[in-house]
C-alpha cells in the first residue's frame, strides 16, 4: 500500500471545519489544512511547500467526501501524469464530472505550473480523470457561493476547455448548470452560469479580463451590482 498526504485547501466556506473533519476521518492520518490565501494559484502553489511527499490528495474547502473511498485502494501517478481527477458530483443540477473533485497530484508539478484561467490546467505533464465518484462538491451553501460556481464554471466553458474537452460535452454541461433547479439556491446557481456565458462573450475581445474569474472581490462586487447584497452572506 502506498501511502499520501494529503492536504484541505480552503478559503472561507461555512462548512470548511466539518468538511476537513469529514477528510481526516476518511482518509486516515492527518490531512493538512490550508486556508484564507488570496489568490487561487497562490493557494494552490503553497499547497506543495506544506506536504512532505511528492504526490498528495488535494480536496477543495467544499468537498464532501464520500465516507465509503479507500485511499488504500489508491494506486500512485504514473511517472507522465501530474494529476488524477476523481469526479464529484455537482448538487444543483446532478451532473457528476471533474469539478470540485479529489484530485491525486504531484507536488513537483505544482512547483512547475503555468499560466491558466483553469488554474490546475497549467500542470505540466498528463491530467487523468477516473470515472469514479468520490463525494459531493458543496458549493451551494449560500446564494453568492452558488452564483460564483456557475459563473465561473461557464465562463471557462463557454471560452474552451484547458482541459481540450469536446465542444459537446461542454455545451451539454452548460446546459445543465443553466437550467440547474435542485438544491439550496439551484437559481442563483442558474443565473451565475446565464451570466457567466455572457461575460464569456464579452471578454472574448480582452482576454486578460478571464483573471477576474480568480479574484473573489472582483466576483463578489459582480454578484451584488446584480443580485444585491441583501443576499451575499457567505
Amino acid at each position: 500500500m502506498t501511502e499520501f498526504d494529503a492536504v484541505f485547501l480552503s478559503y472561507d466556506e461555512p462548512m470548511a471545519n466539518s468538511l476537513h473533519a469529514r477528510a481526516q476521518r476518511t482518509l486516515g492520518g492527518t490531512v493538512k489544512r490550508l486556508h484564507g490565501v488570496h489568490g487561487m494559484r497562490r493557494a494552490y502553489r503553497l499547497c506543495a511547500e506544506v506536504v512532505d511527499r511528492e504526490q498528495f490528495f488535494l480536496a477543495d474547502g467544499d468537498f464532501a467526501i464520500d465516507t465509503g473511498f479507500d485511499p488504500a485502494a489508491v494506486e500512485p501517478l504514473d511517472e507522465d501524469v501530474s494529476m488524477r481527477v476523481w469526479r464529484a458530483v455537482n448538487p444543483v443540477n446532478g451532473l457528476a464530472y471533474g469539478y470540485g473533485g479529489l484530485k491525486l497530484i504531484r507536488r513537483s508539478a505544482l512547483r512547475a505550473m503555468g499560466q491558466a484561467v483553469d488554474v490546475l490546467a497549467a500542470l505540466p505533464g498528463r491530467i487523468e480523470f477516473t470515472g469514479q465518484t468520490a463525494g459531493i462538491t458543496r458549493f451551494n451553501q449560500s446564494p453568492f457561493r452558488a452564483w460564483k460556481a456557475g459563473f465561473r464554471e461557464c465562463a471557462m466553458l463557454a471560452r474552451g476547455s484547458e482541459y481540450g474537452m469536446a465542444n459537446d460535452a461542454a455545451r451539454q454541461r452548460v446546459q445543465a448548470w443553466t437550467t440547474s433547479r435542485d438544491g439550496e439556491f439551484a437559481a442563483y446557481a442558474a443565473a451565475g452560469a446565464r451570466e457567466g456565458i455572457a461575460f464569456a462573450r464579452e471578454a472574448a475581445r480582452d482576454v486578460k479580463r478571464f483573471d477576474h474569474l480568480n479574484d473573489p472581490s472582483w466576483l463578489r462586487a459582480q454578484f451584488v451590482a446584480t443580485h444585491g447584497d441583501q443576499v451575499v452572506s457567505g
